[in-house]
């Protein structure tokens, strides 16, 4: 897909900031560390349209990108950082929950994960939410350019068994690095906005 315009909305905290575009949203949750910015900026061919910081657990609201006047990306922060309080944390969670459970327009939510290690707990329990809520996913697993061809189904069969992931969620192996899942993990939004 040739993504020529993208905007970033707003970065809100806030249901009544949440912007009303009548677009469909494509949410976007994983670790602090995982990946999130590169995966976005690669999916819309921007080198920083997302910040991508040495630093992780930067993104502190939900950072709402329109994307060719079709959909809406919706970055949510990151979870699971250490050096961030627990009040902070508690915030975020609070946030987060609210805006995936009361969004009308969200249509799926895209989990990040890394294909090199199994997913962390947060892993678990963000997955368990979305299933809990009946909230579509997609789930992504992130750097598979890091790992030899030969090990990727052996490291997929780890993420579907440590999330115990439903047969029906689809499973993207993807490189922010060499674009590997890129068309993939866009025919699955589509799939999920068409739902």
């Amino acid at each position: 897909m040739q993504i020529n315009n993208v905007e970033l909305l707003i970065s809100a905290v806030r249901p009544e900031q949440y912007p009303e575009t009548g677009l469909s949203e494509i949410a976007l949750a994983g670790r602090s560390n995982v990946g999130k910015s590169s995966f976005i900026n690669r999916m819309i061919g921007r080198k920083s349209m997302a910040r991508i910081s040495s630093k992780p657990g930067k993104t502190q609201t939900l950072n709402f990108y329109k994307i060719e006047e079709q959909l809406v990306f919706v970055d949510v922060p990151g979870y699971g950082y250490a050096k961030v309080s627990k009040t902070e944390r508690a915030a975020w969670g609070k946030m987060i929950e609210t805006y995936f459970t009361s969004r009308e327009s969200l249509k799926s939510v895209v989990l990040i994960v890394d294909l090199r290690h199994p997913p962390t707990n947060d892993d678990i329990m963000m997955y368990d939410f979305l299933k809990h809520y009946s909230i579509p996913c997609i789930i992504v697993a992130t750097k598979s350019d890091k790992i030899p061809k030969g090990k990727w189904e052996k490291h997929k069969k780890v993420v579907k068994e440590t999330l115990d992931m439903d047969p029906a969620d689809p499973l993207v192996l993807f490189s922010s690095e060499t674009g590997k899942g890129h068309d993939e993990a866009w025919a699955e939004i589509y799939k999920a906005i068409e739902r």
